[in-house]
């Protein structure tokens, strides 16, 4: 909430004007009073665009849209004038967050919450229809939440059927991500009901699991999959997927009306739905989202008398910002806020009312404060995080853990008493495919979140990393260890990698060994592994041994025949073998060689090869092999952390969620040290990463602790590794390399 400007009005229809709850390029929200005492949010729009005849009918529209509407849900029409020199429109004032504040930052929202969110929302969208009226912007950043229940907001670009286009005949209106098929495409005739039917849709897969059911980043892509492609429900609670996959059906004719879902999802023998329907506030929410919505409402009552702050300079935080969809937004001051900046502008009282076209909503600039004020209230500015990732490629399972992780570790955060800060997350589904990852890294920096984590396939951290480093963003890397910037003409400043490198995972294979009393290790060397066989070749012929001796038998990458070395790497008395490759498959078949030749001494691998193939394939021959590995059990971590795991997603971590767990961890810890404050840039949070001087961070997984001497890597003295034996049909986790007896 900022204070009046110098040139605000005191009046504006008989409304007192308390303060600014928002400025774009179209026009400016206030929060005014009546002159019986009433709060309201007063939207204006600027002269220069009332004069555009399109535009006035268009604001002509919205008003008489909205003055028709009789809803408990929906946000009721006070007063409005859409005739005056700078047109205006009151709205009852509602304090709440909005849904998309309220999942970004707290977290998806239980099912039964879920359930009379949608069961409400459905009856607004009732009273929208019966009025002969589609809305065609149901998203989460129009739905406001309030004591009593969801309130759905803006009607900019709702549609009467027989009304006369304002908009081209081939220009999809709606945002991208919440809007059905025919909209995407352009079929302006056939937009109906329907239409909201899946954007509701949208919505409550969003609300439940916090994910776009479509994902995220280019609007194109994400169109693209709106019309061609399945949702990915895979979060959703299994006893919503079935109405939401319904209103998600491809063909309009197929989705349920807003009346079946309401009567799906008003169950009455749910007390949320009931405490709604009868008026009560007692619990619909989270505790967390009730006590912002409760501290917005306490902040509104007590506005102090009016103060009218001198004019800002032009590209000041007061500048005015154009609309999301404006196509010439003008110059770089003009710009629309990013998506940080709106998550900061989230944490003063505001009605989220859209100026002009209805189409973006606008925040309160406030900033807050930043004192211990404990909890997640929201009055704290808020910092968002970026995670890319392959989510949906070859890589999905991990990619998948680490971004569930990460979620669960900003949700952590937010949840904890004295924070002075809060974090969000937003992320992207680059597909470990170099052109998305440079992609999502150019919209994560035109956003300027504080810093990005994930980029798990080496492809995609390469492209990626230039992009960031000229935006001085930090790069945290959960499960690429780095090695593809070796070589690279980059001089990466900004690159935080929070694993061990391949390259030593002899260590852990010599300790091991070591321990077992054995003078004579043999190394299978797969040459189909390429470069990564070779590395660790190396380094096993180079590791200290006890003063051991080390022999190399290689296997052709084109042969499927691990006999003959083995017989070699018997004849040479070998106590000990470790196979070099990379495909589980290939590690089964050396395995089954080693099981005829009758060699019971020590087996090892690495983690590439720990999967399920290589325990069918190998069958016997796989029982007792040990294998190295970068990343710890996320079975053996923290029963906090596997509580929440599972209580969040129904299902025990992954691989590498830990280590994400804790990279967010690492980065909050570096906002905390930098203040926490609202305006803390991207380059102070990648320097003070790189602080010579940054102490350890205490992870659930292991310690990260960075070298001093400029490079990205983690000091190889603190314990990376890991080890792990193969037993029945599954992985037993050994423990730290050095711990393990």
């Amino acid at each position: 909430m900022r204070p009046l400007a110098a040139g605000d009005p005191e009046d504006i229809g008989g409304h007192r004007l308390l303060a600014r709850l928002g400025a774009g390029g179209m026009g400016v929200v206030y929060l005014a009073r009546t002159a019986g005492g009433v709060l309201v949010a007063l939207k204006t729009i600027h002269a220069q665009h009332a004069a555009d005849p399109s535009f006035r009918t268009r604001f002509r529209r919205e008003v008489t849209a909205v003055r028709g509407l009789n809803g408990r849900w929906l946000v009721p029409v006070l007063a409005a004038d859409a005739e005056a020199r700078e047109p205006w429109l009151a709205t009852e004032f509602v304090p709440g967050p909005s849904l998309a504040e309220a999942v970004d930052g707290f977290g998806a929202l239980p099912p039964a919450a879920v359930r009379a969110l949608g069961s409400r929302l459905a009856e607004a969208l009732n009273a929208v229809h019966d009025a002969g009226l589609v809305h065609r912007d149901v998203k989460p950043g129009n739905v406001l939440l309030a004591l009593d229940g969801p309130r759905l907001i803006d009607f900019g670009i709702a549609y009467a059927g027989g009304a006369t286009a304002l908009t081209a005949p081939d220009a999809v209106v709606g945002t991208p991500g919440f809007l059905a098929p025919e909209q995407a495409q352009a079929r302006a005739g056939e937009v109906g009901p329907p239409g909201d039917v899946f954007s509701l849709g949208c919505v409550l897969a969003y609300a439940s699991s916090g994910r776009r059911p479509f994902g995220a980043g280019n609007a194109a892509g994400v169109l693209f999959r709106t019309v061609h492609e399945e949702p990915d429900l895979a979060e959703v609670p299994g006893e919503l997927q079935a109405l939401i996959r319904g209103c998600l059906a491809k063909d309009p004719a197929e989705r349920p009306t807003v009346r079946d879902v309401a009567a799906t999802l008003d169950d009455p023998r749910v007390p949320l739905a009931r405490n709604i329907a009868g008026g009560r506030d007692e619990g619909w929410l989270p505790s967390a989202v009730l006590r912002v919505i409760a501290e917005r409402s306490a902040r509104a009552l007590d506005v102090p008398t009016p103060h009218r702050a001198p004019r800002q300079p032009q590209g000041d935080d007061d500048s005015p910002t154009a609309t999301a969809h404006s196509p010439s937004a003008g110059p770089r001051d003009a710009r629309p806020p990013t998506r940080r900046r709106a998550l900061l502008m989230g944490g003063a009282a505001a009605s989220v009312v859209a100026v002009g076209g209805g189409v973006t909503a606008y925040l309160t600039a406030g900033r807050g404060s930043t004192g211990d004020s404990g909890g997640s209230g929201g009055d704290l500015p808020v910092h968002t995080l970026g995670f890319q990732a392959d989510l949906s490629g070859s890589d999905k399972v991990n990619g998948v853990a680490q971004e569930r992780a990460a979620r669960l570790a900003v949700e952590q955060h937010n949840k904890r008493a004295g924070i002075t800060f809060r974090l969000a997350l937003d992320t992207v589904d680059d597909q470990g495919v170099p052109a998305r990852a440079e992609e999502a890294a150019r919209r994560f920096t035109d956003a300027g979140v504080s810093a990005v984590l994930g980029l798990g396939t080496p492809a995609a951290a390469l492209a990626a990393a230039p992009v960031y480093q000229e935006a001085r963003t930090a790069m945290v890397l959960i499960s690429s260890d780095g090695e593809e910037f070796m070589g690279a003409d980059l001089n990466l400043t900004t690159l935080r990698v929070t694993r061990g490198p391949e390259s030593s995972l002899a260590v852990p294979l010599v300790s091991y060994s070591s321990g077992q009393r054995t003078d004579r290790t043999a190394v299978i060397d797969d040459l189909a592994a390429g470069r990564a066989g070779s590395v660790l070749v190396n380094s096993l012929s180079l590791a200290s041994h006890s003063g051991g001796e080390t022999s190399v038998h290689t296997v052709a990458a084109d042969s499927d025949d691990f006999a003959p070395a083995v017989r070699d790497a018997l004849a040479a008395k070998a106590q000990a073998v470790v196979f070099s490759g990379t495909a589980p498959e290939r590690a089964a078949r050396c395995a089954r060689a080693l099981a005829e030749a009758r060699f019971t001494g020590p087996r090892l691998g690495t983690w590439r090869i720990m999967s399920p193939a290589f325990l069918q394939q190998a069958g016997s021959a796989g029982q007792e092999w040990v294998f190295a590995a970068p990343f710890t059990d996320p079975a053996g971590v923290s029963r906090t952390f596997r509580t929440a795991y599972r209580k969040r997603y129904g299902t025990a971590p992954g691989r590498w969620s830990p280590e994400a767990y804790d990279g967010v961890g690492l980065v909050a810890r570096t906002l905390k040290n930098l203040g926490g404050a609202a305006d803390i840039e991207p380059v102070a949070v990648a320097q003070r990463l790189f602080d010579a001087e940054y102490e350890g961070y205490e992870g659930i997984a292991k310690t990260l602790l960075f070298t001093t001497d400029g490079t990205n890597a983690l000091e190889q003295e603190t314990p990376l590794y890991f080890l792990f034996q193969a037993k029945g049909q599954s992985f037993r986790f050994l423990g730290r390399y050095d711990e393990v007896e």
